[in-house]
């Protein structure tokens, strides 16, 4: 009964060190492209030209001079409206997984993603009704 436990034990150690060695090698080049990029960013900050003029710490305006105020409200509608694109946007993070596992989720999934779907819809027509989706 001891050497069932103590085999049982050796076999899930090799198995967790075999996981943890898996993940120390994400870890391992994880820290090498950090280390890569800062130091990629650090040979730029010291072979780049640092010439300030007055034309380079004006505000750019699409080649247009800066007139008046730099400072404007922004109406919120543009806000909800990008808002409303990410939301639309995220749903499809969700359906393409189900998308691809169609069969395995059968009528049940079909069932779940109508759901989603139609509630996702509700906020389009709701949104819609309240006049957000007008640009203008």
């Amino acid at each position: 009964m001891v050497s069932w436990r103590q085999s049982e034990r050796s076999s899930l150690r090799e198995v967790l060190s075999s996981f943890l060695r898996s993940f120390l090698t994400v870890v391992w080049f994880g820290l090498a492209a950090v280390l890569i990029s800062c130091l990629l960013l650090w040979v730029a900050s010291l072979l780049r030209p640092v010439k300030p003029t007055r034309e380079k710490q004006l505000t750019y305006e699409s080649g247009v001079d800066p007139v008046g105020e730099g400072w404007s409200q922004s109406q919120v509608r543009y806000y909800i409206f990008a808002l409303l694109f990410v939301i639309f946007d995220v749903e499809a993070v969700f359906i393409f997984p189900w998308a691809t596992q169609l069969e395995r989720y059968a009528g049940f999934g079909l069932i779940e993603m109508g759901i989603f779907v139609f509630v996702l819809l509700l906020g389009l027509v709701y949104a819609w009704r309240k006049g957000v989706l007008r640009w203008v």
